[in-house]
């Protein structure tokens, strides 16, 4: 089933002509076009379905610092920092609040890993709060359990996936942007060389600047225009409480288990990093670039099915821009969650937090989380296509760090001083071969 969406209207009209369109309404693209906007742009944002359904609304909500890739770290603090902002410059609230994430652990290997983390964090004026066995109990006392260490990152918090983007778009109509529901980007016409105008399956929009944060679906739209981008998805299965006992923390993770307090006072569950392996004609394509990845991996990924091969979003196939697409044959990717890991899930929860055993399942739901070879996404200008920024593969992180992602593709539209150093999400960096790469502090 799909995961709590909140409902926003869609604009009318597609519009003749526009300084800049969005292709995408997940996080990364409702920022972007909403930064655009405020700047004064004329922007479109286009969702082929409705803005959100996917994983942007599929996730556990963290907006986070704590054990963030080095080159990330700098986006996702300012991504804190726009996410206080936002209900104050919308005028309403996305479930943003900063409180703080715990993460406990017996592991005395993991431990000293966070250790090293919060010396290189603290370089870069991030408070990371290491926790001694006394304490680690004391902040995980919920638990039952003895604990050797853990860590407690303060300032970090979570945002609400049911609403984060839903708000975020509404902002764009405030600031004067566009936003179109069911109206599917079939590809891009080019002039010159640069990009000229976005054909949808509603009408054309001229423009010269265009924006494809399309999530799962980015790889196999790029090789529409003859750009090679390596991408490759994981099936990932969560479930949600009813609203239950109080008391306990808001977000929480351990080698078990991750439990994220909701809006609504219930709990979203999951074990970090498992998920389904699905197989389809993309990552056949592109297996050589991750077999790094999932090597490291293997461990926490089981054997998925063929739904995504059925699905459309990793296709190899060319399709016309005068008739539908996969896109609008499937307008939400809303995959089957593995039951079994469901069931799991639900078991670790209940045995690490008792008082969640008498509180009954409220959904479960599941998404594919889109990669880079090297984990860190790619943004910026594609290289022999002036006007085409891509914005994807954003690696399970794209959530926290939508608003920087966000601001930073506005700055690279506009010419601003760039919000954070725009390199290392340079597309061009994924050319070289993935092996021997990995996310690194």
């Amino acid at each position: 089933m799909p995961a709590p969406l909140l409902h926003i209207e869609t604009t009318p009209i597609l519009p003749a002509t526009a300084d800049a369109v969005v292709i995408g309404g997940g996080i990364v693209g409702t920022f972007a076009a909403y930064y655009l906007a405020r700047r004064g742009m004329r922007v479109a944002l286009l969702e082929k379905g409705r803005i959100g359904a996917e994983q942007s609304s599929r996730n556990w909500g963290w907006c986070r610092q704590q054990n963030r890739d080095a080159r990330e770290l700098p986006v996702a603090t300012a991504s804190l920092a726009l996410w206080d902002r936002l209900a104050a410059e919308i005028g309403e609230d996305a479930g943003f609040r900063r409180c703080g994430l715990l993460y406990l652990s017996n592991n005395e290997a993991e431990i000293e890993g966070w250790a090293r983390w919060r010396d290189f964090a603290h370089g870069a004026g991030v408070t990371t709060c290491m926790l001694s066995p006394d304490e680690a109990n004391e902040h995980g006392k919920a638990t039952g359990q003895r604990w050797k260490g853990g860590v407690f990152s303060p300032s970090d918090g979570t945002a609400d996936p049911s609403r984060a983007a839903p708000v975020v778009a509404r902002g764009i109509l405030k600031a004067g942007g566009s936003v179109h529901q069911m109206c599917a980007a079939r590809g891009i016409e080019t002039e010159a060389g640069r990009v000229s105008a976005v054909v949808t399956e509603a009408g054309t929009i001229r423009t010269g600047t265009v924006v494809l944060s399309a999530g799962a679906w980015a790889s196999s739209f790029c090789r529409q225009l003859g750009i090679r981008f390596p991408q490759a998805s994981v099936r990932s299965s969560i479930l949600s409480l009813a609203p239950g006992p109080s008391g306990l923390p808001d977000a929480l993770h351990t080698a078990e288990i991750s439990v994220t307090r909701r809006g609504d006072g219930g709990h979203t569950l999951a074990i970090s990093g498992r998920g389904s392996l699905d197989p389809t004609p993309q990552q056949l394509r592109f297996a050589r670039e991750f077999v790094p990845m999932f090597a490291r991996r293997w461990r926490s990924l089981a054997p998925g099915t063929l739904q995504a091969w059925r699905a459309g979003h990793e296709t190899l196939a060319r399709w016309r821009l005068d008739a539908p697409t996969p896109m609008e044959r499937n307008r939400i990717l809303d995959p089957s969650p593995n039951q079994r890991l469901i069931q799991e899930t639900y078991r670790r929860a209940c045995q690490l937090l008792p008082a969640l055993q008498d509180v009954p399942v409220a959904a479960s739901w599941a998404g594919y989380i889109d990669s880079t070879p090297d984990g860190v996404p790619a943004i910026g200008e594609v290289e022999g296509l002036p006007g085409f920024i891509l914005a994807a593969g954003f690696s399970g992180h794209g959530f926290g760090i939508g608003p920087g992602a966000g601001h930073l593709i506005a700055d690279l539209v506009t010419g601003a001083p760039p919000l954070v150093d725009p390199i290392p999400y340079r597309p061009e960096r994924l050319d070289a071969s993935a092996w021997g790469k990995v996310a690194e502090f």
